[in-house]
């Protein structure tokens, strides 16, 4: 039987056993286990790739649909409304209740009875894109699903992708060709005569059907009109050929088409390039007139208007103006036979027209309009076509969005001019931002002796990367433009100053020379000073510098001077003021204020990549006799090029989405040339360009058919991201290479 009393001894009480103490165990924060903040990482890794991912899910759902050919659906509703598109968009809604009760009772009663079968009262609607804008004034259209009293999807609908107007839903009626076109430069009298004959025939044969502009609510539109129609307030085309029936319609179409497109590409080619070329050479040959004129208002004014100088500058004006009246007469006789051309091509097209008929647009009564052949770019049975067929459709379609130029306010053809005007500025943005950007990373690398201006420099190209980019859009619309532009269209003149007097030019220039050399003899002295080891060498050493920096910025601020006030230069394009040349907004402008933008990533990258080659390296080289620079060139730069592709390729990134600078250097809602062309020089960085970024603001902010234009911004968005990836692809190429043959370094 135990006890908890002490055991006693001899009488006495025992000592107490000691209690035995339990051992705390060792514990340690969990933040610092490594296991949590992997997974924390991991998870913040994970979370930013499924963004992305997701984004590029989105845009590429949506961009690779929007070409997709869908059915067209008609639909009655129990009114009698009838509405004929293509679906765009489904949704469901909660109605507010002054909604329900402005109904009528009997499709109030519908609603109602649909809310009451869904389990949150939601009434299901969709929207249909109608088209046919010119007839009624509108693009789309909701429809309740509570007001559809019937719904099929007509054989015969068509959807015709149209170059004016946007596109029409209906169904084919007949095949209209037209005999005895006038041209469409005929004046009155021959209208008139033509107007006569087609009564005689009407006379004759009461039977005969015309074709005649008729105007309509200010609207001029083409109609069939029977010969006892025939007044004097038509305009008479001529007879018409009419071949009836759906198929009819469709075989003439399908035979006809092509070649009426070929005559229209061929009047395109007319009007855009042969009238450009022709306007190009008289422009030049005015040009060349203005300068003379220029040439010899100078002579008169420096050396008198009896001077030899003037007398030969009359001579060259009289020469001029000779040329140029040369030049008109080849001009008049050029665009005589284009227009002769294109008055042929306009009539010859003018015979081929399709009769189409609206389902009727809500409450309106079906419409039937003709429509030339000449202005169809596309037209199919949306509902008749096989799965070939539609792959068909959907290649075409994106064959003309990659190639062709766009049209209907840029919603819809194509964006070849944006996607040539984009690949070009990334490109000339590079070769701009790259090698100086590296020139500058050298510097400060290997050059420079840490110190303050050093520290202050670092600060400054790191706070300027976080400058918003719209500020470097101001600063080069100013500078670039303005400034820079303006200088080299008209020289001092074109920047509203006026020449410095030559004597005092030749003054200043010369004293700029000699503080230039002053400037570089103190640096070469103040380097052999700071080599020896005396203090009052140091100190001589250390004035020399600053006298050094002090007249190179003096001689900087005289040079300056120099260019702006420069009295032998008006500038390259003085004759075309007061229209600039460059002192607006253009390409070149655009690439160099974007190279500003993006300076300071190039810059830190290629200061990482030279950091991070080793030390060792440069210390070898030198041992074995090599100068700073050859160890820069041959051992340095190619370990470390790949760190500088690194740069670029963000650089790239950066600058080919950038949209806010390209607003005020350059860019354009539509460009009517290319920045390369077959016209002397041929290649023009003055002029303005089209850019993606900009035609996905343009578009989807800017378009009066915003909700047409929506799927054209994935589209263009997904192109922009893979124009990007494929420019980005070709560098990290080039990287990869640069680090197989440089193994030894992998940054």
């Amino acid at each position: 039987m135990s006890s908890d009393k002490p055991e006693q001894v001899d009488g006495a009480a025992a000592p107490a056993k000691p209690k035995r103490m339990r051992r705390r165990r060792a514990r340690s924060a969990l933040f610092s286990v490594g296991e949590p903040m992997i997974w924390l990482t991991g998870a913040g890794l994970m979370l930013c790739t499924l963004m992305v991912l997701g984004l590029l899910v989105l845009v590429f759902n949506f961009g690779m649909g929007t070409f997709w050919p869908g059915p067209i659906i008609k639909v009655t509703t129990h009114s009698g409304e009838v509405y004929m598109g293509a679906v765009t968009r489904e949704n469901r809604y909660v109605p507010e209740p002054s909604m329900l009760e402005s109904l009528p009772p009997e499709e109030a009663k519908r609603a109602r009875a649909e809310m009451a079968q869904d389990a949150e009262g939601h009434i299901y609607r969709r929207l249909f894109r109608t088209g046919n804008f010119r007839i009624t004034q509108s693009h789309f259209s909701w429809v309740d699903e509570f007001q559809v009293a019937e719904e099929t999807r007509p054989e015969w609908a068509m959807l015709v992708e149209r170059r004016e107007w946007g596109v029409f839903f209906g169904t084919p009626d007949a095949y209209v060709y037209v005999d005895n076109v006038i041209d469409m430069d005929t004046d009155k009298s021959n209208d008139f005569a033509l107007k006569e004959k087609a009564k005689q025939i009407a006379a004759s044969k009461p039977d005969t059907q015309f074709v005649a502009t008729v105007f309509s609510s200010g609207r001029e539109t083409l109609k069939v009109i029977p010969g006892t129609e025939i007044d004097d307030a038509l305009r008479v085309l001529g007879t018409a050929e009419i071949h009836s029936g759906a198929e009819a319609t469709w075989d003439a179409f399908n035979r006809y088409h092509d070649e009426v497109e070929a005559r229209w590409e061929k009047r395109r080619n007319l009007e855009k390039f042969d009238t450009g070329r022709v306007n190009a050479k008289q422009e030049s040959a005015r040009l060349a007139m203005r300068d003379a004129e220029l040439e010899l208002e100078d002579a008169k004014h420096m050396y008198g208007d009896d001077s030899d100088a003037a007398a030969d500058a009359r001579k060259r004006l009289e020469a001029a103006k000779a040329k140029y009246e040369e030049v008109s007469k080849w001009v008049d006789a050029e665009f005589g036979r284009i227009r002769k051309e294109i008055n042929a091509i306009n009539t010859e097209n003018a015979r081929y027209m399709l009769e189409l008929t609206t389902a009727g647009e809500g409450a309106m009564k079906p419409v039937t309009m003709l429509q030339p052949l000449d202005g169809i770019v596309r037209m199919f049975p949306a509902n008749q076509l096989s799965f070939g067929q539609k792959m068909g459709v959907y290649g075409s379609r994106w064959w003309e969005f990659l190639f062709d130029e766009p049209r209907e306010a840029n919603s819809e053809g194509g964006v070849w001019p944006a996607i040539f005007g984009t690949v070009t500025m990334t490109l000339i943005m590079s070769l701009a931002v790259v090698p100086f950007g590296v020139l500058a990373a050298l510097y400060i690398r290997e050059y420079a002796k840490a110190g303050p201006i050093i520290s202050v420099l670092r600060i400054a190209i790191t706070n300027l990367a976080g400058v918003p980019s719209i500020v470097f859009g101001v600063f080069g619309l100013g500078f670039f433009c303005y400034k820079v532009g303006a200088f080299i269209d008209g020289g001092p003149t074109g920047l509203g100053v006026d020449h410095m007097a030559p004597l005092g030019w030749w003054i200043l220039l010369v004293v700029a020379a000699v503080t230039g050399n002053a400037a570089f003899f103190s640096w070469l002295v103040s380097m052999r000073k700071a080599k020896q080891f005396d203090e009052s060498s140091r100190a001589l050493s250390r004035l020399l510098s600053w006298a050094s920096v002090a007249l190179w910025i003096g001689c900087f601020i005289m040079t300056a001077v120099l260019i702006v006030f420069v009295p032998y230069f008006d500038g390259f394009f003085r004759a075309s003021l007061p229209n600039p040349t460059y002192g607006k907004g253009g390409l070149i402008w655009a690439s160099l204020t974007l190279a500003l933008l993006t300076l300071p990533v190039v810059i830190v990258a290629t200061e990482e990549a030279l950091s991070a080659v080793p030390g060792s390296m440069r210390e070898g080289a030198f041992a074995c006799g090599a100068s700073k620079w050859q160890t820069i060139r041959t051992i340095v730069l190619p370990r470390a090029m790949p760190g500088i592709m690194t740069g670029a390729i963000l650089a790239m990134a950066r600058g080919a989405g950038e949209v806010a600078p390209l607003m005020l250097v350059g860019a354009v809602k539509l460009a009517p040339h290319l920045p390369i062309d077959s016209v002397f020089p041929y290649v023009h960085p003055e002029r303005s360009f089209m850019h993606l970024g900009f035609h996905i603001y343009d578009v989807g902010f800017q378009s009066q058919n915003s909700e047409a234009a929506k799927p054209m911004v994935y589209t263009t968005t997904l192109l922009l991201i893979l124009i990007v990836a494929v420019l980005n692809l070709a560098a990290i190429y080039l990287r990869a290479r640069l680090r197989r043959r440089f193994v030894a370094n992998q940054f």
